[in-house]
């Protein structure tokens, strides 16, 4: 009987790529993922000062189509899905009926009761099954797991469109920021969409998996004189936390609501009912009694995932994310705290049986310039 620890690890479409690059390969999510090639200081600095280059192929997608798939979607996510216009995408979440994430997703709308849902590796068998029982009961709408379908790549950083153009006939410069379009890029029929996991400007490529090398290879080859790199899973990490992209496992999960995690802007208020919506509106009437806040260390520490924070001497939350920022290059994090701390408090974190000083600072830590 095989143990479920000696499970083969998925590969995605290209795994000998970054084999043939030097990628130290390490576990993520079922997968056998790239955690860095040149190291995450360089990959981090390459993509906000020039551009990198990351597989994204472990994400899951699920489409969902019917004259029903729209009712379907305003049920089961907080944004409001009828706003998008065709070839438009937007972020949304997934609730339980207590009002917590299932999981966080991009929505895009490829037609006008066609959708492809964008969702995280690890919660893809979880994320299909509560897509396809509520689009069942809506009606005439079904879902699919199309993510064998899809392997995706995503060109991050100012110089991302530079790199790009050359190789497809869509002209970037008209595509909006979470906007996509159908074209070639490399000679392979792909949708590139205007969207990102880093803080910085680029594109996520939907390439059919067999020709995912193809475009892969073409894209690092145009970049050469750009000093383009390929970057992994740590990079993809400091950069998103840099910018206080909330990480589902971390800094979102099922036992915190989208209030709690300062992602209100994510909840229609405007639109029907939806999952968890009664107790949304409970917590925003009652107030909510904790928050998601950034700090910055005063201390010469460094905060990670599940480190205590003290305030007043007593056990007040936990480091949600924490690391060295490669391009700030402070000791920052994320942590739930009291909603009555005030915004610029001074905190404790444990660390290693010994308690440093942080302050409260605003999110997000980094915020790229949009001349």
């Amino acid at each position: 009987m095989v143990q479920p620890d000696q499970v083969a690890l998925k590969r995605t479409p290209l795994h000998a790529r970054h084999v043939a690059l030097g990628g130290r390969m390490v576990p993520f999510a079922g997968w056998d993922m790239p955690v860095e090639y040149s190291g995450i200081t360089d990959e981090h600095l390459a993509v906000r000062t020039r551009a990198g280059v990351f597989d994204v192929s472990h994400m899951g997608e699920v489409e969902v189509a019917g004259s029903d798939a729209l009712a379907a979607l305003q049920r089961m996510t907080t944004n409001d899905v009828s706003r998008l216009k065709v070839g438009q995408a937007h972020y949304s979440g997934l609730m339980t009926p207590a009002g917590t994430f299932i999981d966080d997703l991009l929505v895009y709308r490829l037609a006008p009761d066609h959708f492809l849902l964008v969702v995280n590796a690890s919660n893809v068998a979880k994320d299909f099954r509560w897509i396809a029982d509520h689009a069942k009961a809506a009606g005439d709408a079904v879902a699919i797991d199309s993510s064998s379908r899809y392997a995706l790549i995503a060109v991050q950083g100012p110089a991302a469109r530079e790199v790009m153009q050359p190789l497809t006939a869509v002209e970037l410069g008209t595509i909006k920021y979470y906007w996509f379009a159908h074209g070639e890029v490399a000679g392979v029929r792909c949708t590139v969409s205007r969207t990102g996991y880093t803080g910085e400007d680029g594109y996520e490529v939907f390439v059919p998996p067999a020709q995912a090398p193809r475009v892969w290879d073409a894209i690092l080859n145009e970049g050469q004189h750009l000093d383009v790199k390929p970057a992994g899973l740590g990079a993809r990490d400091t950069l998103r936390l840099e910018a206080a992209m909330r990480l589902y496992g971390n800094d979102i999960d099922e036992t915190t609501t989208p209030l709690e995690a300062d992602l209100e802007w994510i909840v229609s208020w405007t639109k029907g009912d939806f999952e968890g919506r009664a107790v949304l509106e409970a917590q925003k009437a009652a107030g909510r009694s904790r928050r998601i806040v950034g700090f910055e260390m005063i201390d010469r520490a460094i905060a990670r995932q599940g480190y205590p924070v003290i305030v007043d001497g007593a056990p007040a939350g936990v480091v949600t994310s924490g690391t060295q920022t490669p391009f700030l290059k402070k000791a920052i994090g994320m942590a739930y705290v009291p909603e009555s701390l005030p915004p610029d408090a001074t905190i404790e974190i444990e660390i290693r049986n010994r308690r440093a000083q942080a302050r409260l600072v605003p999110l997000p830590f980094y915020k790229r310039s949009r001349s």
